[in-house]
């Protein structure tokens, strides 16, 4: 069971995860920064509170997921973040973790969500549509992107 907390993508638990997650990206798309100039900002002004909202899964007491909610406008939101260690993976943590970001940004007013990835990234492309995001068009610019979904909530 995976019990969900608000946190801040620049300290604690959500920071070393955050972090941890941006370490398999760079491995996984050699030599990106995910906090360079072009690249979509997805920081703490961006990802914590009042503007976004970053969560932390816990399972036992020890963080395994992350995942942040950030506005796009009044009614649009973007997931950014999602991570789940590599020890939580194949036992649908990361379904666990969009479900529960879809909660939260019902609970914050937003009638959908978008998300980004790349065909490098097939798993999540897979869980993005089983779960009924649906692809479409680019959105943000994101230079590393090849995949763009959005789902209504």
């Amino acid at each position: 069971m995976i019990e969900f907390r608000d946190g801040r993508v620049d300290d604690g638990d959500g920071a070393r995860l955050e972090a941890a997650m941006r370490a398999e990206v760079e491995s996984i798309y050699v030599g990106l920064d995910l906090r360079a100039a072009g690249m979509p900002k997805a920081g703490p002004d961006e990802l914590n509170p009042p503007n976004g909202r970053f969560i932390v899964g816990y399972e036992n007491d020890v963080a395994v997921c992350c995942g942040a909610i950030k506005r796009l406008d009044a009614l649009i939101c973007e997931f950014k973040r999602m991570y789940v260690a590599p020890q939580a993976r194949g036992r649908g943590v990361g379904r666990m973790l969009l479900g529960e970001l879809e909660r939260c940004a019902r609970e914050l007013g937003y009638r959908s969500a978008r998300l980004d990835t790349d065909a490098r990234q097939a798993a999540a492309v897979h869980l993005y549509e089983s779960a009924g995001f649906v692809p479409i068009a680019n959105y943000n610019a994101n230079p590393a992107a090849t995949y763009f979904g959005e789902k209504r909530l």
